[in-house]
């Protein structure tokens, strides 16, 4: 991660003594000045920087390709470099910036020569805190022509805090630098064409009385960014806190699959039909790779539940073995699928859903009034009873499996729908929001009940494939009874949670 302040200054600009915002014991102490030559790839039409994506490559550099991508956090940065001659980026890297280039050829755009005197702020140890650049710069077109100059300042975050940076930026406005907005050099040097939208519209949030048409609009809008931003993370295999990249793109598709169908009201049948075929395509082909991740996971856990009856290690260790295998297997089809034209295809469809959702006539109601009613489809559906058939109705607390599964799914829409409806419509009271954090203390329930259920098919399935070994087929077995008790108990401790969710302060307010 790259965090980073920029500051505007012209040349008369002197640059102040930096030394009072050293901590006690540090320095700041000038590092060589350099000239740094950039070149910059992007679009015929700057998709990347209007997305706020750079690829480019810098002479001299060690790992001279680099990869810059947004986040959440203003001025910081995901930064990836590889090695690589000039010329085409190196494959993996073209790759990180695909869902936002979308097929669109990737040539040379501008080029950014920087005489550069840097500052290093450092600690009584001689740690570097953070760097203070100087930069003048020169812009040109790749035919070498001179197209501008301006002069900047960076503050780069190193080992320190942010309060150093905060530091840093009150001595540097003291002296008259002027702490503009966050403008990488190549986009201030290829001008407002660099700065216009992004192809990808984000979402705005609700106005104060929405329609039910803005709620389908922000809820494909959130859904879609949600995808695209994990794209790279799952081409780089990235961890995030507690969780992975895979899962997070799962969830986007599925969620925004659910979405689409619980508004099917409110949006064009032809429009979100072919949406939803690809997303479940793509949900399918993340879902592999997914649910071997669990199954790793569960495996050394379910292992070591129960310290006072130890499996055989060497077995559990064959087992988490084959499914490493399926892993390597299952993540290479996702690589296949993200590099293919089907997938390109679904995110040039996806980037001009969220641009403009084809709603019907009823998306122009107001949402308070619309919504309530269609969160009411998936609960009746999950609920059942009154004749209609529903996966409620028909759980067994000693039946097979897939009503379970099919109660988890049911909620999960359920769920969802409340989810907007009580983001949308606060004259509800919050009852919405209420009945849906139920829902997710429920989904939490039923999804450790599948999981148990298909680990449990997992370790004997496993055994079965290698016959001869009997101590991988006692290991096997012993796991999938624990599994199974696993199940037994969520499905003791449903009831319970059905009755809270089902409590009129949460369904009251369902037509």
């Amino acid at each position: 991660m790259e965090e980073e302040r920029k500051y505007e200054v012209d040349d008369t600009f002197v640059l102040p003594d930096l030394s009072a915002t050293a901590p006690t014991g540090g320095r700041v102490r000038a590092r060589p000045p350099a000239t740094l030559v950039a070149t910059y790839v992007d679009t015929a039409d700057l998709r990347l920087a209007r997305a706020g994506v750079s690829l480019r490559r810098r002479e001299g550099d060690e790992l001279p390709w680099t990869v810059k991508l947004p986040t959440d956090a203003p001025g910081v940065r995901q930064e990836i470099s590889r090695p690589g001659p000039a010329g085409d980026p190196p494959g993996d890297l073209a790759g990180l910036v695909t869902v936002h280039s979308r097929g669109a050829p990737l040539a040379p755009a501008v080029v950014v020569r920087t005489e550069r005197h840097a500052y290093e702020v450092t600690g009584p140890d001689g740690e570097v805190l953070a760097e203070v650049v100087d930069d003048r710069v020169t812009t040109s077109t790749p035919d070498g022509s001179v197209t501008g100059a301006f002069r900047e300042l960076e503050v780069e975050r190193k080992a320190g805090d942010r309060g150093l940076l905060d530091r840093v930026g009150t001595v540097l406005g003291d002296a008259g630098a002027r702490g503009g907005s966050f403008v990488p050099k190549h986009v201030r040097a290829l001008g407002p064409a660099a700065e216009g939208e992004p192809d990808l519209v984000p979402p705005t949030g609700l106005p104060a009385h929405p329609t039910a048409g803005d709620v389908v609009t922000e809820a494909v809008r959130r859904g879609v960014r949600r995808l695209v931003e994990h794209d790279p993370l799952v081409r780089l295999r990235a961890p995030l806190d507690g969780d992975t990249a895979v899962h997070q793109m799962r969830v986007a598709c599925r969620r925004l699959r659910s979405d689409l169908r619980a508004f099917a009201p409110l949006v064009r049948p032809d429009w979100a039909r072919p949406l939803r075929d690809e997303l479940r395509w793509l949900a399918g082909v993340l879902g592999a790779a997914r649910d071997v991740e669990v199954l790793r996971a569960r495996l050394r856990r379910t292992a070591s539940a129960d310290p006072t009856s130890p499996l055989d290690p060497a077995a559990v260790d064959r087992l988490d073995a084959a499914l490493a295998e399926r892993e390597r297997a299952a993540l290479a089809a996702v690589d296949e699928a993200l590099t293919s034209p089907r997938y390109m295809a679904l995110v040039d469809a996806l980037v001009l859903a969220a641009r403009a959702p084809r709603l019907t006539p009823r998306a122009a109601r107001p949402a308070s009034r619309v919504l309530p009613r269609l969160v009411a489809r998936p609960w009746r559906r999950l609920a059942g009873g009154k004749g209609r058939p529903g996966a409620v109705a028909d759980l067994d607390p000693v039946g097979p499996d897939e009503p379970w599964h099919a109660a988890r799914k049911r909620g999960k829409q359920a769920r969802y729908a409340a989810d907007a409806a009580d983001a949308a419509a606060p004259a509800l009271g919050g009852r919405a929001g209420k009945l849906a954090s139920a829902l997710t203390r429920l989904q939490d329930l039923l999804g450790e009940h599948q999981d148990a259920a298909v680990a449990a098919r997992t370790w004997l399935a496993l055994a079965v494939e290698h016959p001869g070994d009997q101590a991988l087929a006692v290991t096997a077995g012993r796991l999938a009874e624990r599994e199974r008790a696993t199940v037994r108990r969520t499905r003791a401790a449903f009831p319970a949670a059905w009755h809270r969710a089902t409590r009129r302060k949460r369904t009251g307010w369902l037509p």
